[in-house]
């Protein structure tokens, strides 16, 4: 078993649960993903989503509500 590197965003604000800094991102399955450890909110962009809405050295465009 292959085991995920997973790196917090700084001052990133979960939004489901607004607890700041809980944010961790990484990718599975050559997806891009963002979860928060502090409650079940989960995300994920595949590469061609991000590419397109990416510019200069940015890691992913997510876009909480």
């Amino acid at each position: 078993m292959t085991k995920i590197k997973k790196r917090f965003v700084a001052g990133a604000k979960c939004p489901k649960c607004h607890t700041q800094d809980s944010i961790v991102l990484f990718k599975e399955n050559n997806i891009e993903t963002v979860e928060c450890v502090e409650c079940d909110y989960r995300e994920q962009q595949t590469e061609t989503k991000v590419k397109k809405q990416a510019s200069g050295q940015v890691i992913g465009v997510f876009k909480p509500d």
